[in-house]
């Protein structure tokens, strides 16, 4: 067996488990197939034409926002969501690269 050393800093590794918690939820997932398909969208389309409740809706974009995956601007009351698609590239090449490497 072959022995490698790793480091990975207890920072980076639960940043990183953050961001793949993130996109791992199937309503999350919807919610940025969404955005993605607006370009920029507020709360309130992305609940209503979803159908879901509006305090789900602002939980799971909390949790995507933390993560790092969607962008937010004010106008006004409204507040405008779309994706940062340089960081979610980042996600989908580090998660296709590590399955590509333990095949």
């Amino acid at each position: 067996m072959r022995k490698t050393k790793v480091s990975i800093s207890n920072e980076r590794l639960e940043a990183s488990a953050e961001v793949l918690r993130a996109v791992a939820h199937p309503l999350r997932m919807k919610i940025l197939e969404f955005i993605d398909k607006n370009d920029e969208i507020n709360v309130n389309k992305i609940y209503n034409t979803l159908n879901l409740e509006q305090s789900i809706t602002s939980q799971h974009l909390r949790i995507l926002r933390l993560a790092g995956l969607v962008i937010t601007q004010r106008d006004g009351k409204y507040i405008h969501y779309s994706i940062d698609y340089d960081k979610l590239a980042n996600v989908v090449g580090s998660v296709n690269s590590f399955l590509e490497e333990s095949n």
